[in-house]
């Protein structure tokens, strides 16, 4: 198996499953610790668009993809109500998925054609919470002369927001 496949984070929260189920399916709670604000509600088989309500500054990603050790890209603008994600699955309270262009900002990316990866949250209750475990997959599809950018973009990417769904949830 590539190791360059695949990326997994595990974090323990100190939050019942439902109330993270709650923040990783409802498209609300999610646009509020992920950054980016989503225009319909997450259901199985759907597209869903949003927008991102930040900005990002191509200087310091770029920086930030030299010290990771990539040949740097800049970013390509994001109008707003572009499609995110399609989501793959929804098993209350355990098993969510989607699936979407990893590293979706890169300059290199051509959205009408660039292969998707499959993103899946799992959740187990815990003695003092829930375990989340965000799995990304499929970086072997995406095309070579971008794919360990947007793995390794992506590998800081879930690392950050594993935090931000544990600030989220634990507040």
């Amino acid at each position: 198996m590539d190791p360059l496949d695949r990326i997994e984070k595990s974090i323990d929260l100190r939050a019942n499953i439902e109330r993270v189920w709650q923040a990783i399916t409802d498209h609300k709670e999610f646009s509020q610790w992920f950054g980016v604000a989503l225009d319909q509600p997450f259901q199985p088989g759907r597209t869903i668009t949003g927008s991102f309500n930040m900005t990002f500054d191509e200087g310091k990603i770029m920086e930030r993809q030299r010290a990771l050790g990539v040949e740097p890209s800049g970013i390509r603008p994001i109008p707003p109500n572009t499609v995110f994600c399609t989501v793959e699955r929804m098993e209350a309270p355990h098993a969510f998925s989607f699936r979407w262009i990893p590293y979706g900002i890169d300059a290199e990316c051509d959205p009408a054609t660039e292969s998707t990866t499959l993103v899946e949250f799992t959740l187990a209750a815990t003695a003092g919470g829930t375990r989340l475990t965000i799995v990304e997959s499929g970086f072997a599809r995406v095309p070579e002369h971008r794919r360990l950018r947007a793995f390794r973009m992506n590998e800081g990417g879930w690392a950050a927001q594993a935090n931000n769904i544990q600030r989220h949830v634990e507040r």
